[in-house]
């Protein structure tokens, strides 16, 4: 495992993308930062953090011609990393709000923004950027957001919670490697935040509706029941999950 320490970056993503961009870069190599000036999350969102409190790090990984239809899996990979590296560090009540939040109870601790490389149909590797908040305890402006140690009482070492992630991110890739997907969505809504139960959503007019998530389908959009007892399949740029 190759890592590459930064003080400082506009964008570990972009920082990573740089450097393959240019050069051949050996699978799983990290880049993690003290600071983001220009961190970027969903939506277009910035992924705001203080200095050397989270992890903020970029995964490189190659990904053996994996068809492009199936580029969701990648984020349910390593959806599923992260809640088993936090389940090892014994934080408690963990979900995967879709498409790739991971909260604790409804709390977000950590988001992950994957760009993919295309080549010909198939995904020649992806960028993986992790955001995990780790021992920042201030989230004024950030009221549904939490940290470990918040929810632990207790300060964790970035390495020992990178160490885990890149452990789990091997073993599930190994799933995707071997073609075993419907294990891996069936865990990724096993863990899904809300699936079952009543929840809110809101659309691009910013209208409000009820539905019940019941799952994903391959291409990550989000299989919803409406009122009218039609399933519904929506993107992310569709509606929002709001409770």
């Amino acid at each position: 495992m190759h890592i590459i320490k930064l003080n400082a970056t506009d964008s570990t993503n972009t920082y990573l993308k740089t450097i393959s961009t240019n050069s051949e870069v050996q699978d799983y190599l990290v880049v993690t930062a003290k600071e983001q000036t220009k961190g970027k999350g969903q939506r277009g969102n910035v992924w705001e953090s203080e200095r050397s409190k989270n992890l903020m790090c970029s995964i490189f990984k190659t990904m053996f011609d994996l068809d492009i239809k199936y580029h969701f899996y990648i984020s349910i990979v390593t959806s599923l990393a992260i809640v088993a590296a936090l389940k090892k560090l014994q934080i408690p009540k963990l979900y995967i709000k879709w498409p790739n939040d991971i909260l604790s109870e409804n709390k977000k601790i950590a988001g992950i923004l994957i760009e993919n490389i295309i080549k010909i149909n198939a995904l020649e590797s992806s960028i993986i950027g992790i955001g995990l908040n780790i021992n920042q305890t201030n989230f004024e402006t950030l009221p549904r957001a939490s940290s470990l140690k918040l929810i632990t009482g207790h300060n964790f070492d970035h390495t020992e919670v990178l160490s885990y992630i890149l452990k789990y991110l091997s073993y599930y890739f190994s799933f995707l490697e071997t073609g075993n997907l419907q294990f891996l969505k069936n865990e990724y809504e096993a863990q899904l935040y809300r699936k079952g139960k009543a929840s809110t959503f809101r659309d691009r007019s910013k209208a409000t509706f009820s539905g019940i998530i019941q799952g994903v389908y391959d291409n990550g959009t989000l299989r919803v029941l409406l009122e009218n007892d039609i399933t519904k399949a929506y993107d992310l740029k569709a509606i929002e999950l709001l409770y």
